[in-house]
């Protein structure tokens, strides 16, 4: 998971800020808004694109794994 966030993190620095602070930090979706200073529809939309993004790399990282 670590390496996946940092590579989300690479491409679209917001979203993995999202992750890092709803899954670490707990906060909620308004929170996080707030925390950023941008809307929740922005924050529901990098949490759903990091979502996926996220999967798919983990998925890619273990489909590789010897």
């Amino acid at each position: 998971l670590d390496d996946a966030l940092t590579r989300l993190a690479a491409a679209d620095p917001r979203s993995a800020q999202v992750v890092e602070l709803r899954f670490f930090g707990g906060l909620s979706i308004s929170e996080v808004a707030a925390a950023l200073a941008t809307s929740v529809a922005t924050v529901k939309r990098d949490w759903q694109f990091a979502r996926g993004w996220l999967a798919n790399e983990i998925d890619a990282d273990l489909r590789s794994a010897p």
